[in-house]
């Protein structure tokens, strides 16, 4: 059960602003300091700070604040299935992906869990990798597979696959099928996701590590589809660095085609995250690992 004081320090976390978090919980701004005080007085420790005239959390609020999402997330996900077992109803799964991760790698296993778990009902959230980390504070979804960039010691997670980030071409493009270094890709049209999402932030710590950026490139075009970027590379118009396993129809068709990067190859991780410490970790576990198995089962008979 959650108490109201905790809502409201929640409510501060997100806000980061005593008067924004008022407004959303309908109370006044004295009621908010006093259930933050009380909180502060609760654990023995203070839980904000001013730094230049902005609110901030503090170590133990933090700390704090993990501790707390965590439960609240139990708490809603012990309501859904006693309220399963009273109603005879299908256990309720929440799940978020992100595009490519999605579309391209979790989606398959996923529906072949529910085809051998007719007991299970899911709803699916899609986004960049920071919405659904938002998601996931706030509880509204149980747990995600994402391709972008986050804070490991803030959540559980595993490697669901590990996927490899090719450079897309035109079949006809000169330097199809061939091997170039990021300097000598740098003159080409590039064709990158929108900010925030977790390819190109991939693509962003690659370019890093030989001290480049985005910038570096003379010709950089923002697209927020991965199937518009796959078109326009049809036409020859650039190229993209995209996760191979979405590229695979195109590849074994000869639509599309890849360029090789002298070094070693960009590798990342596709990872299934959660709340840390929940009270249902072992459920979670057991569904990743069975996803997992199911991500084989399918890639063996694709091969």
């Amino acid at each position: 059960m959650q108490d109201f004081r905790v809502k409201t320090f929640l409510c501060v976390c997100q806000t980061l602003n005593y008067t924004v978090a008022a407004k959303q919980l309908h109370i006044t701004q004295p009621a908010v300091s006093q259930h933050i005080s009380f909180l502060e007085r609760e654990y023995g420790a203070r839980l904000f700070e001013y730094s230049h005239r902005k609110l901030k959390l503090t170590k133990a609020g933090s700390i704090l604040q993990d501790v707390l999402a965590t439960r609240i997330h139990d708490d809603a996900l012990l309501r859904r299935k006693l309220h399963a077992l009273n109603d005879n109803a299908r256990r309720h799964l929440k799940v978020g992906m992100t595009l490519t991760a999605g579309k391209y790698i979790a989606a398959q296993p996923l529906a072949r869990f529910l085809n051998a778990h007719p007991e299970v009902q899911a709803t699916v959230k899609s986004g960049d990798t920071a919405h659904l980390l938002r998601l996931l504070d706030d509880g509204s979804i149980d747990c995600a597979f994402v391709e972008g960039l986050f804070d490991g010691t803030v959540y559980a997670c595993d490697a669901f696959s590990t996927e490899r980030l090719v450079c897309a071409c035109a079949p006809d493009h000169a330097v199809a099928g061939g091997r170039a270094s990021f300097e000598e890709l740098l003159g080409m049209p590039l064709f990158v996701r929108e900010e925030g999402s977790g390819t190109r932030a991939v693509l962003e710590h690659a370019l890093a590590e030989h001290n480049l950026s985005l910038n570096s490139f003379a010709d950089v075009s923002e697209v927020g589809s991965l199937d518009i970027i796959k078109t326009l590379l049809f036409e020859g118009l650039g190229i993209s660095f995209i996760y191979e396993s979405a590229l695979r129809r195109e590849l074994t068709e000869g639509a599309l085609s890849t360029i090789a990067l002298a070094g070693k190859p960009i590798e990342h991780d596709i990872s299934f995250i959660r709340l840390k410490e929940s009270a249902f970790e072992d459920e979670f576990k057991t569904f990743f690992d069975e996803m997992r198995q199911l991500r084989d089962r399918g890639r063996a008979l694709d091969s």
